[in-house]
Order: structure tokens, then C-alpha cells, then sequence
């Protein structure tokens, strides 16, 4: 007897226990898979003084995005973010950034605290399954420190106006590898204006001697050249370090395309459009300096070198200039001033090799020597494009860069009209070949009916209706006319949602089923007020997240979607929901 009340006990027990996790897992309030925004980065700050130590614990298969953590101080200023480097992350919709998966712990030293100063933090992170939590923000409350005896200043770091500058060094990066601006100096050395002046400048180095060394020879030219780049490495530095200064304006639409529009003018001058070039009063000083140093010697040559670092000739001052423009984005001294190294050392490797074997070595003059300018000129122009695809987007930015094949293919396959050698009838078919595939963007975007991709994807596109506000969702519930109602939460900084609206929703069964839904749309990207009023009216943590309502009006039990699915695995779901 007292066994079978205990095996009763048992089963009751675990009926509750069954029960209970149903009332969990299906209810509407919570979610099934994942955390609060809490519990997922719990959040903590100590200070000490000046010093003050930012702290995230990250629970295992949830990550914050290093972009996304901003800083804005009140009555404080910040001296220094000791910002960790993050782990590499790459998605479709967001490129290339940096992430935490683990505990995250940032020290920021602080300055000039005020009686009543604080720090706002702002993060956002998301889950590795694929759900995404709205951007969260702390006010963190700063205690007043005694002065240092220093003298106040009203100049406020940038990184104050809202941005790490850390992070926001690590997120820009040169759109090509230091190494290429070595490749890039050897090319500007053959353009019209410099090839012709490096048996001059070999002449010079070696002043009137002619029984030197090989080994004496090599070395006076190596020393010019370490003269040339020595300017090159540190007007490099001196822009990189500018550019810390200017970080958080870089960043903004209008001066990107401001540098933009620059690299465009810098590329037309590479076509022959106009010259630039330093005033030629200065140039005539610089060179008549130059010309009266002694020849021959280690320190004469390598003055020499440094002051022809700055007599920029026109063939070189619009690559040159584009390098300069955009490493000051990086704000990193060692990049840029390596990049100018490397650049400098390009364009003298041809002068040690002029000045060890004379002038055989040196190709002809000719038309080419156009071409290599030219060539140039098509180089500067991808970084405008790099630029613009940050402000305009991923489609504008396909469509320029395809607008850059296609030009480089035409201006490639012209010069190749103009060669008589054998071959070049090939050389002519591979540069059409290579156009015509380059050129599909275009193709799509000016005749879209070309396009059966392209059309079929604007005949998918979803009727949503947008709803903003509480009273606008609860109008619309009352008017689904028997229909149940489909509600997306989207934002444009939830990976998944992009993934819901351009795989999910677009798949044929899915497509067909939501023709029975009445679909609602609310945006919360902005995460203002009213949006997170929204959230918490419908008790959501994070997106995506789907609700489906039935002809009442009423959340259907169990019908929550929260975080990703294929549109197999969504027209399955729907499935269930139907009367």
C-alpha cells in the first residue's frame, strides 16, 4: 500500500513537472531558447579614482558586437579605452566585425570629474543561434575626484562624442594590404615624369667620381632612398596621427563622400584632366637646396633624398595623395607610416638598380608609359567606390564597382586595338568576356525585366503593413477580417530578420500560405520609446521574433517564433496554425 501511494506521489509529480515546463515553453511571455538581455550580458562598472573598469559577463553561446559599445560622457572626459581586440566575425548583411563571446573587461581612465558626472553606455549583442537583443544603454554614476593640479581644458577627446576610439581604429581599415603600396611605388616610378629623371638623379648621387665601388655605389644609392622615404614615413605618420583627432567625423556620410569626391578628382588628373603639383617657385628652391649638397657623401645623399621626397612631381602627387587621404582614417602611426615606407621604397628600387647598371637597364619611353598613368588613375577610383558603398549600401556598391570593371575592360580593350603584335586578337575576346560579366549589375538594375532574379524577387516582396504604436496594432488585430495575423518584429540591426525577409519569407511555400495572413510589420530600429514601449507591451526579448494572432485578436498559444528558421521549417509552423 505504502509502495503504490509513493508510485502515485511519483507520477503526480512529474505530471506537474510535464506541465509546467509545457506553460513555459508555450506561453507567449517568454521565449524558448534564450535569455533576458540581462542574464545574457550581465553588466557591472568599479571605480578607482580616475580609473574606472567597464564589465560584461557573456553567458556561452552569446556575443557583443565591439562596434556596437559607445561611450558618452557628462562632465568628465576621457583620457584613454584600454579596448581588447575582439574575435573575427563576418555575416551577409553586416561584412566584417569584431566580436566578444566571452567575459569583457575594459578599463577607461578619466579626467576633469565633475560633482554630477556620468558615463552613458551603450551595447548591443546577440545570440550565436541567431536571435539579436535591441541596443541597451546604462547610465553609469562617476564620483568626484580631486584635481590633479593640471590646467583645465575645454577640448574634448573625440572618442567623448559618442564612439571608442580604439574600436573605431580597428574597424577601418585600408582597402588594400601595406605591401601593395611597395607594388604601387614600383608602377608610379615608370610614369612619363619619373622614369626619365633617374639617370639625373644617379648622376647627382654619384657626383663626378667615376672609380666607386660597387658596394660604395649601392650604398649611397640605398642611402638616398632611406633620405626619400624618411619623409614619406613620417608625413604618413603625421596624417595618421590628424586622423585620431578626426575619427569620429570620418565616420560621417558627408565626409566620406567628401574624400570620395577628392579621389575622384585625384583619379582625372592621373587621366591627363589636369596637374597637380607644388607651386613651382617652391619646387625651383627645393631643388636648388638639394643640387648644392655634396655628392658622394653618406649625409649629402641622403639630404638629397629626404628634400626629393617633397618635390612631388605631377605623376606622383595623385596616388601619393589618395594614400595620404585615406590612412587617415586608420589613425594608426605604424600602419601609416609603414605603408609610406613601402611606398617610398617602390618608387627607389628602380634608382638603385639605375644607379648599379647605368642606364640599359632603363626601358624605353613610349606610350606605355601613359598607360602605367592611366592604369593608376583606375585604381584611385575603387576607393571613391569603397567610400560610397559605406554610405549608399551593398546594391549601390555593386553597381558602382561593376560601372569600375566596366570601364577598366573598355579602356583595356582600346589600348589593345592599338597594339599590332600577335595575340592580341585573343587578349581583345578575354577583355569583351570579362566586360560583359562585370556589366550584369547594370544589367539588372536598367532593365530589371532582363532580370528574371531580380523580378522574381520584387514579385515576392510581402504586402507587410507597418505598425508603430499599441493603438495601431490593436486597430489593426480588430480588422483581420477572420484572417490570423502575422506580426514581424524587424530591425535593421538584427542579422536574422534580414534573413527571415530575404530567404524565409521569399520560399514558395512559405509565400503561398502567408496569402491566407493578415501580415503587420513593426520596425523598431530606431529603439526609441514608443519602440521599446511596443516590445514590452508584446514581452519580447530580442529579435526576430514572430506572433501570431487569431480572428480576436488573441496570441495563438505556442505560436511565438523567437530566433531563425529556414522556410521549410517555417512553412511547417504555419502549417500547424491553420483551423
Amino acid at each position: 500500500m505504502v509502495a503504490r501511494i509513493a508510485r502515485l506521489i511519483v507520477l503526480a509529480l512529474t505530471l506537474f513537472s510535464l506541465q509546467t515546463q509545457a506553460s513555459l515553453f508555450s506561453g507567449p511571455a517568454t521565449s524558448p531558447h534564450f535569455v533576458t538581455v540581462d542574464q545574457a550580458f550581465g553588466f557591472d562598472f568599479s571605480q578607482n579614482g580616475n580609473q574606472l573598469l567597464l564589465k560584461w559577463n557573456i553567458k556561452p553561446g552569446y556575443y557583443l558586437y565591439q562596434q556596437k559599445i559607445t561611450l558618452t560622457a557628462s562632465q568628465a572626459g576621457i583620457t584613454h579605452i584600454a579596448m581588447p581586440a575582439g574575435q573575427p566575425h563576418e555575416d551577409e548583411f553586416f561584412g566584417k566585425s569584431q566580436i566578444y563571446t566571452q567575459d569583457l573587461r575594459v578599463p577607461v581612465s578619466l579626467h576633469d570629474i565633475g560633482p554630477a558626472a556620468s558615463l552613458t553606455v551603450s551595447y548591443q549583442g546577440c545570440a550565436a543561434a541567431g536571435f539579436c537583443y535591441p541596443p541597451e544603454t546604462r547610465n553609469v554614476p562617476l564620483s568626484q575626484t580631486s584635481p590633479s593640479g593640471a590646467v583645465a581644458t575645454t577640448v574634448t577627446p573625440a572618442v567623448t562624442a559618442g564612439t571608442l576610439s580604439e574600436p573605431a581604429r580597428q574597424a577601418t581599415h585600408l582597402p588594400f594590404s601595406p605591401l601593395w603600396a611597395l607594388l604601387i611605388g614600383i608602377g608610379v616610378a615608370f610614369t612619363p615624369c619619373v622614369l626619365p629623371m633617374y639617370p639625373l638623379i644617379s648622376a647627382i648621387i654619384l657626383g663626378d667620381r667615376r672609380t666607386i665601388r660597387s658596394s660604395r655605389i649601392f650604398l649611397l644609392a640605398f642611402i638616398y632612398v632611406q633620405g626619400m622615404a624618411l619623409t614619406y614615413t613620417l608625413m604618413g605618420m603625421v596624417v595618421a596621427a590628424a586622423g585620431l583627432r578626426f575619427q569620429a567625423a570620418l565616420q560621417s556620410p558627408a565626409v566620406l563622400l567628401t574624400l570620395a569626391g577628392v579621389f575622384i578628382l585625384l583619379a582625372l588628373s592621373m587621366f591627363g584632366a589636369f596637374t597637380l603639383q607644388l607651386p613651382s617657385a617652391l619646387q625651383t628652391r627645393l631643388t636648388l637646396w638639394s643640387n648644392r649638397q655634396k655628392s658622394g657623401s653618406l649625409a649629402g645623399v641622403f639630404l638629397m633624398g629626404a628634400v626629393a621626397g617633397l618635390i612631388c612631381s605631377p605623376c606622383t602627387t595623385a596616388p601619393l595623395s589618395a594614400i595620404l587621404l585615406y590612412i587617415a582614417q586608420s589613425g594608426n602611426l605604424l600602419a601609416g607610416g609603414g605603408t609610406l615606407y613601402l611606398y617610398a621604397l617602390g618608387m627607389g628600387l628602380p634608382l638603385i638598380l639605375v644607379t648599379l647598371f647605368g642606364n640599359r637597364l632603363l626601358p624605353k619611353s613610349g606610350p606605355w608609359m601613359q598607360a602605367v598613368k592611366e592604369g593608376f588613375g583606375f585604381v584611385i577610383l575603387a576607393l571613391p567606390v569603397f567610400l560610397i558603398e559605406r554610405v549608399a549600401g551593398d546594391l549601390w556598391g555593386l553597381r558602382l564597382w561593376s560601372l569600375l570593371a566596366v570601364a577598366f575592360c573598355g579602356w583595356a580593350f582600346s589600348l589593345s586595338l592599338k597594339s599590332h603584335k600577335k595575340g592580341m586578337r585573343v587578349l581583345q575576346i578575354v577583355w569583351l568576356g570579362v566586360a560583359i560579366i562585370a556589366a550584369r549589375p547594370l544589367q539588372d538594375w536598367v532593365f530589371p525585366s532582363a532580370s528574371p532574379g531580380a523580378l522574381s524577387a520584387d514579385s515576392r516582396e510581402l504586402p507587410f503593413d507597418d505598425v508603430s504604436t499599441i493603438a495601431r496594432l490593436d486597430q489593426r488585430l480588430q480588422q483581420s477580417q477572420g484572417k490570423i495575423t502575422m506580426v514581424d518584429l524587424y530591425a535593421d540591426w538584427c542579422v536574422a530578420c534580414k534573413e527571415f525577409a530575404k530567404y524565409t519569407f521569399t520560399a514558395p511555400e512559405v509565400a503561398q500560405r502567408l496569402t491566407q495572413y493578415q501580415l503587420l510589420r513593426a520596425n523598431v530600429t530606431a529603439n526609441s520609446a514608443q519602440d521599446n514601449a511596443l516590445l514590452s507591451h508584446l514581452k519580447v526579448l530580442g529579435l526576430p521574433t514572430l506572433l501570431f494572432f487569431d480572428a480576436e485578436g488573441q496570441e495563438i498559444p505556442g505560436s511565438r517564433v523567437t530566433g531563425y528558421m529556414n522556410g521549410r521549417e517555417f512553412a511547417a509552423h504555419l502549417q500547424k496554425l491553420q483551423p
